[in-house]
């Protein structure tokens, strides 16, 4: 398996850190309003990326936390007169019923920053006690000076950071680029500690939650959009580098962002669609196959004109897949398990070159023109058949499609009987009755 590593820029060999077990960790979402569908392209690479490794026979841990103490979160609940667990219960369950719907395997632990605030105290108190951050009238920083590795992920020196920062005006922070570890709050949710009550800040919640949940502090996959590699990734693995005296993740994964035509599509631009709305109205399996069809370290054009486009594509298998399921049932013939296992391996290559979907469809389409060309002939050969018809079904659940298979029933058989006899017949204004019920029916 190879990945691309955001630190080092470059494709490397994954090496896990315990052998044949992969220890993942992706950043969840702040749970104050709906998914928007770019929101929905980690979820989908991330998905993907485990099922590949576990293809080539990896057992993964996957983590993936909720942030549900934010500004916006409190916000919302004094706009709404109800508590921030009210507003938090409410978007997580809405975030868990669109992972669902995007046919995820579970995610294995979910953490929350309320669930996990003693460990972020404590964890905040090494850091102030190691001389890596203060406390300013209340409020806890973290010293991004005393960290010379700061802006290695990120690949910026701090230096030139530091030419660009603004000082705000009444900030108390000894260097702009500092950043709040815990946040004294007079409104909203809030907690006890050494410095007094308030919150945390966002950047240390992944770092603590990774500790907690792997029982170590170096994980082999730390993820999300690239949208955080700075500063919330450089902010965690600056912790890290100062409590524990080393990298958080041996790989920084990132996706690229989803985009319209005109930028980036984020709430705060208002250029969204709402995942749930999207997977609604097009299918699981569109959607799956939309997100997937470029490079996922790459740009995605969400439009009518790319997403046609995955339509067009997913069609052709899933008509291939149905052709040969009304020929075997409508002639008695029985598909077998065998695979070809060939283009199986082949297509496994493809996504263990750093997930390299494109290629991999290109895989799935060459398969697909063998199965057309078998059934084909004259004489069907049910094994050459099931052969390329169960390594698509292989690859495909790899990519979380799950296209279900078509079962006909008596009557179903009866009517295709029909339509088959009205055409010798060359009865065709009968055949096209029969043919037009078949294909309301989704057979034809």
């Amino acid at each position: 398996m190879k990945l691309y590593n955001t630190y080092s820029l470059k494709e490397e060999e994954f090496r896990p850190i315990k052998e044949n077990e992969v220890s993942m960790y992706v950043c969840g979402p702040t749970v104050y309003n709906h998914a928007h569908i770019g929101n929905a392209r980690p979820i989908v690479v991330f998905d993907t990326l485990r099922r590949t490794f576990e293809a080539l026979g990896y057992k993964v841990k996957f983590v993936s936390n909720f942030t549900d103490v934010d500004d916006k979160i409190i916000n919302k609940a004094l706009e709404e007169g109800v508590s921030e667990k009210e507003v938090a219960e409410r978007y997580i369950k809405a975030y868990n019923d669109v992972r669902n719907s995007l046919n995820i395997i579970p995610i294995d632990v979910t953490p929350r920053v309320t669930e996990t605030m003693d460990e972020i105290i404590d964890f905040i108190d090494k850091l102030v006690k190691g001389g890596h951050a203060y406390v300013v009238d209340g409020d806890v920083y973290f010293s991004v000076e005393s960290d010379p590795k700061y802006g290695e992920l990120s690949h910026q020196k701090l230096d030139d950071l530091n030419a660009g920062a603004r000082v705000e005006v009444g900030d108390l922070k000894k260097n702009p680029l500092d950043f709040a570890l815990w946040k004294k709050t007079e409104k909203g949710i809030k907690w006890d500690s050494p410095w007094g009550e308030g919150r945390p800040g966002w950047h240390t919640e992944c770092v603590v939650m990774i500790g907690k949940e792997f029982g170590g502090n170096l994980i082999d996959i730390h993820g999300g959009g690239k949208d955080l590699k700075f500063p919330h990734h450089e902010n965690e693995m600056a912790q890290s580098e100062c409590v524990n005296g080393h990298h958080l993740a041996n790989y920084w994964v990132h996706n690229g962002m989803l985009e319209t035509k005109g930028g980036k599509m984020s709430k705060s631009l208002g250029n969204t669609q709402w995942a749930k709305d999207v997977i609604a109205e097009h299918g699981t399996n569109l959607v799956r196959w939309f997100l997937l069809s470029a490079r996922y370290r790459d740009s995605l054009i969400y439009d009518e004109e790319t997403f046609n486009a995955a339509k067009t594509e997913l069609a052709k298998i899933e008509t291939a897949l149905k052709q040969v399921e009304v020929k075997a049932q409508t002639t008695g013939n029985k598909l077998s398990g065998s695979c070809n296992e060939e283009k199986y391996q082949e297509f496994l290559d493809q996504m263990a070159d750093d997930l390299n979907t494109p290629n991999a469809y290109m895989v799935i389409f060459d398969t697909v023109k063998l199965l057309n060309q078998a059934l084909r002939v004259k004489e069907v050969d049910y094994e050459e058949v099931s052969r390329q018809y169960n390594a698509i079904r292989k690859m495909l659940d790899v990519l979380g499609i799950d296209i279900k298979p078509l079962v006909l029933n008596e009557d179903d058989l009866g009517i295709y009987a029909k339509w088959q006899e009205a055409k010798s017949n060359k009865d065709f204004e009968t055949a096209d009755k029969y043919r037009s019920t078949l294909t309301e029916r989704g057979i034809l």
